[in-house]
C-alpha cells in the first residue's frame, strides 16, 4: 500500500488532488463497488467532474481523517434511465448471434462513428434486448468515504483533468 503524507489543513477545493477510500452502496444497503479490502484509493483531482457531480460537490472543504455518508440522486450520478438506450434487435446482427447471453456486454458503434457499450439484458429466440444505459442510471447511491489525503495538484495532473472535463460524457444512443 503507497503511504500517503497530506499537508496539514488541506481541505478539499478546486484543484486539489484528494486521496480516498469509498463504498458505494444501493438504497437497500447492497454493496455495488468500494476501493478497501486492499484495492488501491481512488485519487483524483477535484472541481474537474472526475467522479459523479452529487458526491464532488459533497466532499467540498472535506480534511484528510473525514469520513461521510453522501446519498446522490440519479441525476447527480450516472442519470435517469433513457428508454431510447434500450433496443430490440435481430440475433444474428450480434458479432457472435450463437453465444449471447444476458449481462454479455457488446461494443456497438453510432451512426456518427461513436463506440459505446450495449448490456444484453434480454433472450428470446432470434431477438436480442440491448440496453446502452449505464447500469447505475436511474439509481439513489449510497457513498461512504474516507478522505486519506489532500494536497496540491501538479500542473500535469491539472491539465489531464482539464482535458477530461472536456469531453463529452452525455450518454448516446448507438442505434439512431
Amino acid at each position: 500500500m503507497t503511504s500517503i503524507i497530506a499537508e496539514m489543513g488541506a481541505r478539499i477545493e478546486r484543484n486539489a488532488r484528494v486521496v480516498l477510500d469509498y463504498t458505494l452502496r444501493d438504497v437497500s444497503g447492497a454493496i455495488i463497488d468500494g476501493s478497501g479490502s486492499g484495492d488501491e484509493p481512488i485519487v483524483y483531482v477535484h472541481g474537474y467532474g472526475m467522479i459523479v457531480p452529487g458526491l464532488e460537490r459533497a466532499l467540498a472543504g472535506l480534511e484528510p481523517g473525514d469520513t461521510k455518508e453522501v446519498l446522490v440522486a440519479p441525476e447527480d450520478a450516472y442519470g435517469l434511465r433513457d428508454p431510447r438506450l434500450v433496443v430490440e434487435v435481430a440475433r444474428a446482427a450480434l458479432p457472435k448471434p450463437d453465444d449471447v447471453r444476458v449481462g454479455d456486454e457488446i461494443v456497438g458503434q453510432s451512426p456518427d462513428g461513436e463506440e459505446g457499450i450495449l448490456r444484453v439484458i434480454e433472450v428470446a429466440g432470434d431477438r436480442v434486448v440491448l440496453d446502452g444505459n449505464h447500469p447505475l442510471a436511474g439509481a439513489t447511491l449510497r457513498y461512504t468515504v474516507v478522505i486519506r489525503a489532500v494536497g496540491p495538484a501538479s500542473a500535469a495532473e491539472i491539465d489531464e483533468a482539464a482535458a477530461l472535463s472536456e469531453l463529452d460524457r452525455t450518454p448516446k444512443t448507438l442505434l439512431n
